[in-house]
């Protein structure tokens, strides 16, 4: 999986703080391992699920076990530290990780090649805005996820549309009789 944004180092370095704090705040130290997994999450540039950043962390720290990660990650989502995302399912079962300390966004996925993309602005904020306004809810957190095509898939696909007309149409031509 593949997302546009990259944090710049400075709102990277406020996130840190906020992590540690908010992991201060209930108990928890944030040990090598559990900075390792954020770091990750934060600075990889892709939605990463478990299986993955297993694999990237035991790079970064040989004695990192697989039980830990999948331990850590329950304990920060809990924590409201990290989000969960299924990102359309397009992978299936998998899901996938995110530091909820993120502005509100919205994920944009292909559902041909996976690409994801994160789309933030003013437009997410007016949403959140007019549901809270029009129907009296408070929104304690927002999800929003959009499905189609990105532009190279799109193209692809006009393609193979093509590609399919042209030998499907001499195919329904056989076998029938003129009369």
């Amino acid at each position: 999986m593949w997302h546009a944004l990259v944090l710049p180092l400075s709102e990277y370095r406020m996130a840190q703080t906020d992590i540690r704090d908010s992991l201060r705040e209930r108990g928890v130290r944030l040990t090598r391992q559990r900075k390792i997994l954020l770091d990750l999450i934060d600075t990889s540039g892709e939605h990463l699920d478990a299986e993955q950043l297993y694999q990237m962390a035991k790079k970064r720290d040989v004695k990192l076990n697989r039980v830990t990660v999948y331990r850590t990650l329950k304990m920060l989502k809990q924590g409201g530290l990290v989000d969960e995302l299924d990102l359309m399912h397009y992978g299936g079962d998998q899901h996938y990780y995110e530091t909820r300390l993120k502005q509100e966004h919205a994920h944009i996925i292909c559902l041909r090649c996976g690409k994801v993309e994160e789309f933030f602005g003013e437009h997410i904020q007016k949403m959140r805005k007019q549901v809270e306004q029009n129907l009296g809810f408070q929104i304690l957190l927002t999800r929003t996820e959009v499905g189609g095509y990105c532009s190279n898939c799109q193209i692809l696909r006009a393609r193979e549309v093509e590609q399919a007309r042209g030998t499907e149409l001499p195919a329904r031509g056989r076998g029938r009789t003129s009369g």
